[in-house]
């Protein structure tokens, strides 16, 4: 009956010219929206120069807003139902607007898959010249299907980090070959060293190393703090895995197997190493040279693996500019449309008995303004470049949504002039707030704004052009510093469009008390705020879509912001 419920509301509230508050959380009574601000934009003269941006108002914010963050969306996890509904609401009204579906198949919904394994321990099996191994005992195996027969060879830690010069792999080859690697780190790398960068060209990994050079199979001989915790290791990788977008899974993994102490000496009999001379190699750090092991010794390794794939969507629409050459650029405007769900199955922190977390503010101010922003402009002048609308899904898991879309682009991607990101903009610090949690937190005509300056200097330009002769905000640069410790440039969907050489701006207004708890309220919202920072986007938007030219980029991304 709630399914029915849920998706009957969904269609009438689609067509509803105003949104009604029933759908607010049940505990928060609805306040009355302060908009007070288009009397003076249109008293101004201004409000022309920037198109229809008059359409977008806190009260049409608001209405939107109490229908995203309501308790029937569930907190919008990546995946879930609240989540597919939230992006049906989205659909529905860019649909009713005449937006351009950008999504698969003549949708507005650009799928992908999110993939989950499980080891099968009875179809899996791992012998040595003949003599069979206990899973469990013996050893344990990760949950990629496959089979790997051949000769081994001894490859050291199997890190590869150019920027050190650093490469276990120099004088052999591993090609049809299983690779067993010591489980550890050389002197001078810690694992650090691989969370930025490209696999393959920046540094390699074991797994990553075998899929490119042919390798059949990788066996892990373990250090000793391994071993002391092989029964809770053991239990572990039996497990599902978690979630994790399959696309980052299509390179084909191959068979890999940690061994206990008792395979590896059966492993390492004869050879030039015993296993007790590795695990010092992996104490100290220092690893010998690689090297084959005899070739009358053989491997034949088996593992079974249960795969589910579940399906979920950004949500992507395009408005064509009426430029008859420059509608084929793009201004690229955007939101990420998920949340944290709810507890216990989330990060969700419950407040007093309320367990979903609704995300009023990260990010559905940022999903209702781009929304605001679409309506605007499909009932207003079209600019000349077009639009690409995108609210992106798990970007709390990981920046899902956003590394998926700029993979798989809806436009080619080198068309994409710049690329606006909302996350976070409605809530206001309040005069004598002395909470060290709203610390951060900007005031009722302040606003974040991140990268604009780092990559180009002429959006660096317009952007502050736009706001010195429309509205006036105090533009906050605070986290653009590269020695700035939370280092937001790259935690939020706009760093993956910055990968691409796509310059960016973020419009952010500050972590605060209710960040990440089920205290994030459609109540708690400033609309007034929220109107001036989504007409700023707008605006800014506009004079992007209608200048001679794209912003150059000019200048490389500090590498502490960039990772490289």
């Amino acid at each position: 009956m709630k399914r029915i419920f849920l998706v009957g509301l969904l269609f009438a509230v689609a067509m509803m010219g105003s949104h009604s508050a029933s759908l607010a959380q049940r505990k928060a009574a609805k306040p009355k929206a302060r908009v007070t601000k288009a009397a003076s934009i249109s008293e101004s003269g201004k409000a022309g120069e920037f198109g229809n941006v008059e359409a977008i108002t806190g009260a049409k914010l608001k209405d939107y807003l109490y229908f995203v963050a309501s308790d029937e969306m569930e907190g919008r996890s990546t995946p879930s139902r609240g989540l597919d509904l939230t992006a049906k609401f989205i659909a529905l009204n860019l649909k009713r607007w005449g937006l351009k579906p950008g999504g698969t198949d003549g949708t507005f919904f650009q799928k992908f898959g999110l993939q989950q394994r499980q080891l099968l321990p009875e179809k899996t099996s791992v012998s040595v010249n003949g003599q069979s191994f206990k899973i469990g005992e013996d050893f344990m195996a990760q949950p990629y299907a496959g089979t790997a027969a051949g000769q081994l060879v001894y490859v050291g830690h199997g890190k590869v980090v150019k920027s050190k010069n650093i490469n276990p792999y120099q004088g052999i080859d591993v090609k049809d070959k299983i690779m067993l690697v010591a489980d550890g780190y050389p002197k001078g790398v810690t694992y650090l060293d691989f969370q930025n960068g490209k696999a393959g060209v920046d540094y390699d990994l074991p797994d990553t190393y075998a899929r490119a050079h042919g390798a059949r199979g990788i066996i892990v001989l373990p250090g000793p703090s391994v071993l002391s915790f092989w029964d809770q290791r053991y239990k572990s990788s039996l497990k599902m895995t978690p979630l994790v977008p399959e696309h980052v899974l299509r390179s084909s993994r191959v068979p890999a197997i940690m061994v206990s102490e008792k395979m590896a000496n059966a492993i390492l009999q004869g050879e030039k190493l015993d296993y007790a001379a590795i695990s010092k190699q992996i104490a100290d750090s220092e690893f010998s040279e690689s090297f084959d092991l005899s070739s009358n010794k053989e491997v034949k390794i088996s593992v079974g693996a249960l795969v589910e794939t579940i399906l979920t969507q950004n949500v992507v629409a395009v408005l064509e500019g009426s430029h008859p050459v420059l509608k084929d650029e793009y201004v690229a405007i955007g939101a990420h449309y998920d949340h944290i769900g709810n507890s216990p199955e989330s990060d969700c922190r419950p407040i007093d008995g309320d367990r979903i977390c609704n995300g009023a503010d990260d990010d559905g101010s940022g999903t209702v303004a781009v929304l605001a922003i679409a309506e605007a402009l499909a009932h207003g002048p079209r600019p000349e470049r077009s639009i690409i609308f995108v609210w992106h899904a798990g970007e709390e898991k990981g920046l899902w949504g956003s590394e998926f879309v700029t993979s798989y682009p809806p436009v080619p991607i080198g068309q994409i002039i710049s690329q606006l990101n909302i996350d976070m903009i409605g809530r206001s610090k309040k005069s004598g707030d002395t909470n060290p949690r709203n610390a951060n937190l900007t005031g009722p005509d302040e606003i974040y704004v991140i990268g604009s300056k780092l990559m180009s200097t002429e959006l660096g330009e317009l952007s502050e052009s736009v706001n010195k002769s429309f509205l006036n905000l105090k533009f906050n640069y605070k986290y653009d510093a590269p020695n700035d410790p939370e280092q937001l440039f790259s935690r939020s969907d706009h760093y993956n469009y910055a990968k691409k050489g796509i310059p960016i701006i973020f419009y952010f207004d500050g972590v605060h008390e209710d960040y990440h708890r089920a205290s994030d309220s459609a109540d708690k919202i400033d609309y007034e705020k929220m109107e001036k920072v989504t007409r700023t986007v707008f605006a800014t938007l506009w004079k992007l879509a209608n200048a001679p030219s794209r912003p150059k980029v000019d200048k490389p991304v500090p590498a502490q912001l960039s990772g490289n």
